[in-house]
């Protein structure tokens, strides 16, 4: 059977990004899928997912992140764990893993307070991320669960604050989805232009996305020079 001819219930959506100028692969494939597998994960590969948030870069090292992981190897716990999130996130109790990521708000050698705790909880994850999709899965992170209802299940310390919720496991096809979550596989991908985000030494100078006027600039500049 040809690729034009089969089921599109069996088709795997893959939504790499379009980018402007060249990034690693990795990063363009990577994308916040919602449609899970039941199909349990390899340890091995649920290991390595968590050994690149354990390389993240953060403040004077303090690797603020913890994760409290519930698997399919133990459906009770899991489903204790999936009674947080609020009815959007339905879709996550497919996942054959959920994580609650916390992240410690104070500096362990003086007790001050981290005001980066947040931002280094976030580099971890993006790690994860892109190592979920190295593996060949998917990840999804929500922000819609009950926060104090997590404390209290997960047993979260004073002195740490509840991030997110991550999913990960395998993608299954888009069909398996509520109407409105398919309608949203099928929307492509849209990011802000870098001259939105991006400027030269003060705000609203967005950078120049000409790449041959930037060359003819610098190359007059060294001619200057010589």
């Amino acid at each position: 059977m040809s690729d034009s001819n089969k089921d599109v219930t069996t088709t795997i959506i893959t939504k790499s990004a379009n980018t402007d100028y060249p990034i690693n692969e990795l990063i363009a494939r990577r994308w916040s899928a919602r449609a899970f597998s039941t199909r349990p994960v390899e340890r091995s590969k649920l290991l390595s997912i968590l050994e690149s948030a354990r390389w993240a870069p953060s403040s004077r090292n303090e690797q603020p992140w913890r994760y409290v992981i519930f698997t399919s190897d133990n459906v009770e716990k899991l489903k204790k764990a999936q009674s947080v999130l609020k009815d959007i996130n339905d879709y996550a109790k497919r996942a054959p893993i959920l994580i609650c990521a916390i992240t410690k708000k104070s500096y362990s050698d003086n007790s001050n307070y981290n005001r980066l705790h947040f931002h280094d909880l976030g580099a971890a994850n993006e790690n994860m991320f892109l190592e979920a999709f190295n593996q060949g899965l998917i990840m999804h992170e929500m922000g819609g669960f009950d926060v104090k209802k997590a404390r209290e299940v997960f047993n979260v310390p004073e002195d740490f604050e509840v991030g997110i919720m991550i999913a990960i496991g395998y993608q299954d096809t888009h069909y398996i989805l509520p109407e409105t979550l398919i309608q949203k596989a099928f929307t492509p991908r849209q990011r802000k232009p870098l001259s939105e985000i991006a400027f030269i030494e003060e705000l609203g100078n967005g950078i120049s996305t000409n790449i041959k006027e930037e060359d003819q600039t610098h190359t007059i500049h060294r001619h200057l020079q010589d």
